[in-house]
């Protein structure tokens, strides 16, 4: 057992370093670009540059928050959800991933139900399904995603339980997979591809998602004529309501009131700094401290703070501690969290009290800006 998991984590390993490896280059390439463009004094067409920057980056992004749901560190937001739209808005996406000889179809479910899902782990299984069946198919070949409706009546096996659900398949006409195959394939860290070119956790965390949600995968596969996968969401119960979108335009942000006052406490210099400027932009006073110990002197003292934005996992003291001393001296301060983990809704209410928020990196700056905005509140 000792020797399998040890293959086990090297097969993880260098997956994640071929993938990695892969997403750094688009974005150091990109910006290799765009440092050239900007000294030659170019700055026309610098917008696919960027474009492909911040795609790479959100592929990376994506990866490690599959591995974060694999470690149980990602909390899902199950919201109402139309995939036909989810599938439409990634479509143009999903063919920049194709090769000129595989052919991407969709057919869409006319006026399909909503589905009850986390609408960002959605996309990391559709985007995930896609790659899997582009690799399938290394001669060219046809993938179909298709959306649909299925009322289940009766228990069968390999079906999910009694109910409504939305379905968001994905079709290829690849290899296939034999019997033994496909009972595997959801198995942490098994894959069928070389050693270094896949992390063996794609198929897991589609599975692990989806059920989590209370939904079900099922695999259907012929050796020479290909797959299909079938993702069963529930149906929706939930009464529309008129949510505000998560991110907001930059400019529709409220700015700061006159003299509010931000401490931001992080130990890495670049996130430090892309806080400090966006807080700045916004017009609030901005204190920062690299650790704990350098700030406890600004919180015990009269320095008017209206909100403390610290790392999760500050060097020596962290973040939660941090906290707890200072409200010794501050009862009412409200803080913000920012952590590289993404802990599950149990370990948010273990320690998230009264005016505090919880925000995961890598985090998008108008997200971060209307956070800080809502916990201070309009009256300062």
């Amino acid at each position: 057992r000792h020797a399998q998991k040890m293959e086990a984590i090297g097969q993880l390993t260098g997956g994640l370093a071929h993938d990695f490896n892969n997403m750094l280059t688009g974005v150091l390439g990109a910006l290799d670009l765009i440092q050239r463009r900007l000294a030659s004094g170019r700055s026309v067409d610098l917008e696919r540059y960027i474009d492909a920057a911040v795609t790479s980056a959100n592929r990376a992004a994506a990866l490690t928050h599959r591995l974060l749901a694999f470690a149980r560190r990602q909390s899902l937001d199950p919201k109402p959800v139309d995939v036909n739209q989810l599938v439409i808005s990634m479509e143009d996406m999903l063919r920049r991933t194709m090769a000129e000889h595989i052919q991407l179809n969709t057919q869409l479910q006319p006026d399909p139900w909503l589905a009850y899902t986390d609408a960002h782990q959605l996309e990391n299984a559709l985007l995930n399904l896609v790659i899997n069946a582009r690799d399938a198919m290394e001669g060219g070949g046809r993938i179909t995603i298709q959306t649909g409706c299925v009322r289940i009546s009766d228990s069968q096996p390999d079906n999910p339980a009694p109910g409504d659900y939305v379905t968001l398949s994905v079709a290829d006409s690849g290899s296939g997979m034999p019997a033994e195959v496909v009972t595997k394939a959801f198995d942490p860290f098994f894959t069928t591809k070389p050693i270094g070119q896949g992390t063996g956790l794609g198929l897991s965390m589609v599975y692990g998602f989806v059920k989590q949600t209370g939904g079900h995968v099922r695999i259907d596969s012929t050796v020479g004529q290909g797959t299909l996968i079938t993702l069963f969401l529930p149906r929706n119960c939930l009464q529309p309501t008129s949510d505000v979108p998560e991110e907001t335009g930059f400019s529709a942000i409220p700015g700061a009131l006159q003299g509010e006052t931000v401490l931001v406490v992080e130990d890495e210099a670049a996130v430090r700094m892309l806080v400090l400027e966006v807080l700045e932009e916004l017009g609030y006073q901005v204190l920062e401290a690299v650790d704990a110990n350098s700030a406890l002197p600004v919180l015990r003292s009269d320095q008017r703070v209206d909100l403390l934005v610290s790392d999760f996992g500050l060097p020596g003291m962290n973040g939660h501690q941090l906290v707890e001393i200072a409200r010794q001296h501050r009862p009412e301060l409200k803080v913000l969290f920012i952590t590289g983990y993404a802990p599950n809704a149990e370990v948010r209410g273990d320690f998230l009290g009264p005016g505090m928020d919880m925000l995961a990196k890598p985090f998008n700056i108008d997200v971060l800006a209307t956070k800080v905005r809502q916990l201070i509140g309009r009256d300062g």
